[in-house]
């Protein structure tokens, strides 16, 4: 596999997020890492979407493995019509894991004051 570029290099190449803002720059760097994932058709395998899980959404998904909700999730992944998921899919997925994680909960509770 061809080293690739990094992910901070693509966004800096986007002409519309020069002066994007943060939550812009988030979904575009999702954006990315599942395009720089996915297969020739723009899916992801079950396998390379569990591998993303564990290795890009580390925090979010630490401690979660024995919960109930969690394994929800992964069990509707596996049993997901289509062997790939679309980009929608793959949102859909990092958001059910982003809210029912312990970190989301750390998140509400940081100060945000100056």
């Amino acid at each position: 596999m061809p080293k690739s570029i990094s992910i901070s290099k693509q966004l800096a190449s986007i002409k519309a997020l020069k002066k994007g803002s943060d939550l812009e720059k988030a979904i575009a760097t999702a954006a990315l890492i599942f395009r720089n994932s996915s297969d020739p058709d723009g899916k992801l395998g079950k396998a390379t979407a569990k591998n993303l899980l564990q290795t890009q959404f580390r925090n979010f998904t630490e401690g979660q493995e024995t919960k109930s909700n969690y394994q929800d999730i992964l069990s509707e992944l596996e049993e997901h019509t289509e062997n790939k998921l679309d980009f929608e899919d793959f949102m859909i997925l990092l958001l059910s894991v982003t809210v029912m994680s312990d970190l989301l909960q750390d998140i509400w509770s940081a100060k945000n004051d100056k």
